[in-house]
């Protein structure tokens, strides 16, 4: 039955047989429009489009709309893809909808293809017609819930975003194949207002869903990271998917790591093989996904934590890509003419009322963020010199830069240590920067000096403060006092925080000043046993 407030259209959409496309299928006919469900396989189509009440018609992607001629058509929505892997001409088809007057959407997720639509946006201002890309979970519903979360604050530090499917959700081969095309590859991604690459299916997170529910997210492209550092002008914006069954999530990290030291393309075979275990693995996990958005931000004089969350229940999670498209359709003579990413274009509330009819929950929660080195220190921190203070007022990714000078030990024992930990080469003048990292437990800081990077995680523990390098662990006694703060080593773990003797752990001297105004850090370790210097860096750094 048609809803009166719904205006009924004439939709084609191509991949309408698909996991996506076959949803948004049924979306589309809940709300009275004709849809039409197209592709390369007529018999196919005709199967889906029986199992809805739709029509079929056969439809390759490209210029010839032929097959077209008679229906007036109102909407043609590509719900095929892989984006990334279409070739020629990748906007034939939008371009051709346009010169026939139609509107075009799409729900690609790949961001150069996403970007791109808006060479499209002269045509489409002169049809009077829009040219959407991207009208799926990202970057459409991401936006909308990021520039919701934002509406009140004066500046925005991070956007953070994660998609965390249930493992009995279906998954389309596209999927899969976008997902794999780019695991082990290096991506940009915009952190602390500098753009640097990542390796796409690292760097895990964890996350927390409606209802307590607990999911890991691993760093991968989207259209996001490339978009909203300008759309919402945010300082960081991070994006990770993650799979409920973490023999998948690993498997992936590890193709990812092999592909990053290998520099191999993604040949067809490890993609069959994917989908065979996926097949071989449904029975497991359940049928419950969700999604986040945290924005932390300056609202008033504080800076704030504003997560929107849903939990999609009942194996209902795979129509979440397609209720941005059901949700344009009911507004569409509200949205402006042109051709351009699909960035914010209607208020959050106008997505969740198009999932009502659905398994889905939201969650809303806000929070003034609390720094860690601030939250271990009480009052003390306040009696630190200011630019220490400052380097630790960590609510969101930051970056500081600098020079550093470099000394390394000689001799066998201090290299094989220094090699273990990733220390940086000797040297008498290079660049650092640092980047703190605010977590789930702590922060990561990850430094680089001139090309050499390493990381390590600080976290809150009842002893204090440790922070662990690779498989080491160690224990910090912080120790503010009015000109420094001195970071002494006093115990060491293995994994499992098995405790190390004291005689085996490193002797460290490490203490943050200030030097004529800006920070200065100075940190000489020195091996167990011996004493020997393993290495030591000192240098000033500014906030970037």
């Amino acid at each position: 039955m048609t809803r009166p407030d719904i205006s009924p259209l004439t939709v084609v959409i191509l991949g309408g047989a698909g996991v996506f496309g076959s949803r948004l299928a049924e979306l589309l006919r809940r709300d009275g429009h004709d849809v039409w469900i197209a592709g390369r396989s007529l018999d196919r189509a005709r199967q889906a489009a029986n199992r809805l009440n739709a029509k079929a018609i056969q439809l390759y992607r490209g210029p010839d709309l032929t097959s077209l001629e008679g229906l007036s058509v109102d909407v043609l929505i590509d719900a095929a893809g892989p984006f990334h892997a279409y070739k020629g001409d990748p906007y034939a088809l939008p371009r051709a909808c346009l010169a026939q007057g139609i509107h075009y959407l799409d729900l690609a997720d790949d961001a150069d293809f996403c970007a791109g639509i808006a060479t499209l946006d002269k045509a489409a201002q002169a049809a009077g017609r829009i040219a959407l890309s991207g009208v799926s979970s990202t970057p459409a519903l991401s936006s909308a819930a990021a520039a919701h979360l934002a509406k009140e604050m004066s500046e925005i530090k991070s956007i953070d975003t994660a998609i965390l499917p249930g493992n009995r959700a279906p998954r389309g081969r596209s999927v899969m194949a976008s997902i794999l095309s780019q695991v082990g590859t290096f991506r940009p991604h915009r952190i602390a207002g500098k753009t640097v690459p990542f390796r796409s299916w690292s760097s895990p997170r964890r996350y927390t869903l409606p209802g307590g529910l607990k999911r890991s997210g691993w760093w991968i492209e989207t259209p996001d990271q490339r978009l909203l550092p300008d759309a919402l002008t945010a300082d960081t914006v991070t994006f990770r998917a993650g799979l409920e069954l973490p023999i998948m999530n690993h498997g992936l990290a590890l193709i990812s790591r092999l592909r990053a030291a290998t520099k191999a393309p993604m040949p067809g075979w490890v993609i069959r093989l994917m989908e065979l275990a996926a097949k071989a693995l449904a029975p497991f996990g359940s049928d419950k996904g969700g999604m986040v958005v945290t924005v932390t931000g300056r609202e008033d004089n504080d800076i704030k934590t504003k997560t929107w969350s849903l939990l999609a229940e009942a194996g209902e999670g795979p129509y979440i890509p397609a209720i941005p498209a059901r949700t344009l359709l009911r507004h569409l003579h509200d949205i402006p003419p042109g051709a351009r990413p699909a960035l914010a274009e209607r208020p959050l509330e106008d997505y969740t009322a198009a999932m009502s009819d659905l398994a889905i929950r939201f969650e809303t929660h806000s929070a003034q963020t609390a720094p860690l080195i601030p939250r271990l220190l009480g009052p003390a921190f306040d009696t630190l010199p200011d630019p220490v203070k400052d380097s630790h007022r960590v609510h969101a990714p930051r970056r500081f830069e600098g020079r550093a000078s470099i000394t390394r030990g000689q001799g066998l024992y201090p290299l094989l240590i220094a090699l273990l930990f990733r220390f940086p080469d000797a040297s008498e003048d290079v660049p650092v920067s640092v980047v703190k990292t605010p977590t789930e437990t702590g922060e990561t800081w990850t430094r680089t000096f001139g090309a050499r990077s390493f990381s390590s995680h600080l976290s809150r523990w009842a002893g204090g403060l440790t922070e662990r390098f690779g498989p080491m662990t160690f224990a910090i006694d912080l120790t503010p006092q009015t000109d420094r703060l001195s970071w002494p080593v006093t115990a060491a773990f293995l994994p499992g925080h098995i405790p190390l003797p004291a005689w085996s752990l490193p002797v460290s001297h490490a203490r943050e000043t200030e030097k004529d105004g800006v920070f200065h850090f100075d940190v000489a370790i020195h091996a167990p046993l011996t004493g020997d210097l393993v290495v030591r860096y000192q240098g000033d750094l500014r906030p970037v």
